[in-house]
């Protein structure tokens, strides 16, 4: 296999694992903490999960092992979109279960949790599993987004565990994969299958987080990805002197990616979805607020910027978020058919109308042409608008160059504005993983094990004190139903890991609340460069700037 330089030493690196975890197998012993709940809508998450509910929170420390020595026959899938360092947690499950019992299997089920439904696996060996450390992407054995939630999937996932004497299975995933991982548990619990289930916290969203996951694992590595490319963006921008620049980032859901990357390289807008949803912002204040940085450095002669633009912004928007809602029902059952069989835009246009509300349809008609029809592309499987196809770097820039366009003919605006449009997306999914990720992901797997050989199910692998070095950093476990609450998913009550969204009294975005007015008007920006693996630990061992405002570090 060829393979370039930098790959080539970096399946040498050798991550580095928290302090009681590098003592040997041996000599790391379970400290059980109190019982937990879940964070809301107790009696029904009890009533959901009662064997695996109410569990006790754990650490795991120096001292003399006590787990049952048996030979372990694990699964482990990666489930849900890619993020930098899944290899490394498949490695560390791996290199501890070896380093148990060299009887020890690992399988690897392919393409998801449907290789586990289809009895799709490879079984690792040393010679596999080590093309992989410390590299990107999730090709070791593919993901998948099937979901494990009907007691007929549960049946058939326990007969494959049956068929292969499978010990335990390890979900590495988001927070839909590690409901699914606590589903999935309390079913092996209640039908008493002796198959425990664990789940690593993954995604680059950043929102699987609480007081006690800290982050997800790579999202280090994609904001410091987007950071390096908004920087060099920056730079052109500061260079050319000509173009503002609308850059769209990862994050539906919520606004880490965003904040963290505003944080990274002081752009002169970043907009915070939450912060919107909270003021009720319409699109023309949003517009406006643009605007009003474009107007001022174009009285200073800077005729340029950057914007950053969280991926899921629109449905934070009230006006737009009721639009939604309203396309949706009316193009619900057969009206869909009827809607695609006309012929061009024009009728398409006029059904709209008679469709909507006055309200919304003035929303409607205030969005340039291209996001109209944007609005009417493919469905998704619930027949609802795919907001993600929404092109909202497009969006902002064209609404904010009709404000500026109002601007001059009032005489109140008088420079030049020029557009350009960028997404970052997958670029950050499978770049190589950080040291911070490379070692956070490996010791998650590691972790994970230890979990298992101590007996423990429904847990969720849990490393903690992520500021400091990686020698106190802390392992233990917590409870999958620890983080549920009860939404209402599809018409129906449905048990869920609670979503974090960005904290608006939170440090991090108080500490970008009281900068952004300067970096609104003046030039600011930092260039954060690429990923650095070699080097002083100030620069190739950071956490995330987040991170570091949380914990007080920064």
């Amino acid at each position: 296999m060829n393979i370039s330089p930098l790959q080539a030493q970096r399946l040498k690196y050798v991550p580095k694992l928290p302090g009681m975890l590098r003592h040997g197998i041996s000599e790391i012993s379970v400290k059980e903490g109190s019982e937990t709940q879940s964070v809301a809508d107790q009696k029904q998450i009890r009533k959901l999960f009662p064997n695996t509910y109410g569990k006790k929170e754990i650490t795991f420390e120096k001292g003399v092992n006590t787990s049952e020595a048996r030979k372990q026959v694990v699964g482990v899938i990666l489930s849900g979109g890619q993020a930098p360092g899944g290899h490394n947690v498949v490695c560390g499950l791996y290199d501890a279960l070896k380093a148990t019992n060299k009887e020890n299997v690992l399988y690897g089920f392919k393409g998801g949790p449907s290789g586990l439904l289809e009895d799709n696996y490879l079984i690792f060996d040393d010679e596999y599993i080590d093309q992989f450390r410390n590299t990107g992407g999730f090709d070791i054995i593919g993901s998948g987004r099937t979901k494990l939630e009907t007691e007929e999937q549960f049946a058939v996932a326990a007969e494959v565990c049956k068929k292969h004497g499978i010990t335990a299975i390890v979900i590495i995933g988001g927070d839909d994969s590690n409901t699914n991982a606590a589903v999935l548990a309390e079913y092996f619990a209640a039908h008493e299958t002796g198959v425990q289930v664990i789940g690593c916290p993954k995604t680059i969203d950043g929102d699987l987080k609480n007081e006690d996951i800290e982050c997800s694992f790579g999202f280090d590595t994609a904001t410091k990805t987007y950071s390096e490319l908004i920087g060099n963006i920056e730079r052109d921008a500061n260079s050319a002197k000509k173009y503002w620049h609308f850059i769209k980032v990862m994050g539906r859901s919520a606004s880490h990616v965003a904040l963290e990357c505003a944080l990274e390289t002081q752009p002169n807008i970043c907009l915070v979805s939450e912060e919107v949803a909270a003021k009720k912002m319409s699109l023309a204040q949003i517009a406006d607020y643009i605007a009003d940085s474009v107007a001022a450095r174009a009285a200073k002669g800077m005729n340029f910027g950057v914007a950053i633009i969280p991926e899921g912004v629109v449905e934070f928007v009230p006006e737009f978020s009721a639009l939604i809602k309203e396309i949706n029902e009316m193009l619900a059952g057969s009206n869909a058919e009827s809607f695609n069989a006309l012929a061009n835009w024009k009728e398409k246009y006029a059904f709209i109308e008679k469709g909507l509300s006055r309200e919304s349809f003035c929303v409607f008609a205030s969005l340039p042409e291209t996001v109209q029809q944007q609005l009417f592309l493919e469905r998704d499987p619930h027949g609802n608008v795919q907001v993600s196809l929404i092109e909202s770097e497009k969006l902002f820039s064209a609404l904010v160059k009709a404000n500026l366009d109002e601007r001059k003919k009032a005489g109140t605006y008088k420079g030049k504005f020029s557009a350009q449009h960028h997404f970052f997306g997958y670029e950050g999914r499978c770049a190589f993983p950080s040291n911070f990720d490379a070692d956070y992901c490996y010791s998650l797997g590691y972790n994970a094990f230890m979990l298992i050989q101590y007996g423990y199910n429904g847990y969720l692998s849990k490393i903690s004190n992520l500021s400091a070095p990686a020698e106190e950093w802390v392992a233990g476990g917590m409870p999958i139903t620890k983080m549920m609450n009860i939404e209402r998913r599809h018409g129906e009550d449905k048990p869920v890991i609670r979503k974090a969204l960005v904290e608006l009294d939170g440090k991090p975005f108080r500490y970008f609340e009281e900068h952004r007015e300067t970096w609104a008007v003046e030039t600011c920006y930092t260039y954060p460069g690429a990923i650095q693996y070699y080097g002083p630990d100030e620069v190739c061992n950071l956490t995330t700037r987040t991170l570091a405002l949380e914990k007080g570090t920064m």
